[in-house]
């Protein structure tokens, strides 16, 4: 799954590891036997949350990474989306919104204002698509943990998360799946 052997630093002798397509099933939710969602299904009603983090990271100079390989600062404006097939039979929302706001606030701080090298460790490349995934984590956690996702017959929530970080205006990634 990667066939690159260069940057777009031109750093020819730097390969990226390589991942098994089987890897890659299971980390889009799959079981690596090809059974990953392949597509957001039809979810009309959204309710977003945004927030931002300030983070400092390296690549561990990596030469991939050209001159962002060293330690450097971001500030991400993140974008949480939780969307629905139905409203909430009583409430009529996709979401109780403090509730969500919460949750997201909770995610973040474990992030804010941190070195992401000291979270995460050494050998870990802390790209904006992984952080996507570790706030994605992150909410189906507290969801799971608020009881919000396993409350018998009447689920609170029950849909899709899409978690998009910003780097700016030009730049940004995310991640999405469903939120059991």
């Amino acid at each position: 799954l990667c066939s690159a052997n260069a940057s777009i630093f031109g750093v020819a002798n730097a390969r990226p590891k390589c991942f098994p397509s089987s890897l890659i099933s299971q980390l889009r939710g799959g079981d690596g036997d090809g059974d990953a969602p392949t597509s957001r299904p039809y979810l009309p009603y959204t309710l977003a949350i945004r927030d931002s983090i300030m983070i400092a990271h390296s690549f561990h100079n990596n030469p991939n990474f050209g001159p962002a390989g060293g330690l450097h600062g971001a500030t991400y404006t993140v974008d949480v989306e939780f969307a629905s097939k139905e409203l909430h039979p009583e409430c009529k929302w996709v979401i109780d919104i403090g509730a969500a706001s919460e949750m997201v606030a909770d995610v973040l701080k474990q992030f804010n204002y941190k070195n992401l090298d000291d979270v995460f460790g050494d050998e870990v490349m802390t790209t904006t698509e992984f952080m996507c995934k570790a706030v994605f984590d992150g909410i189906v956690k507290k969801l799971k943990e608020k009881q919000m996702i396993n409350e018998g017959d009447e689920k609170l929530f029950e849909g899709w998360i899409k978690v998009t970080l910003w780097e700016s205006h030009k730049a940004w990634a995310s991640f999405e799946g469903p939120a059991s």
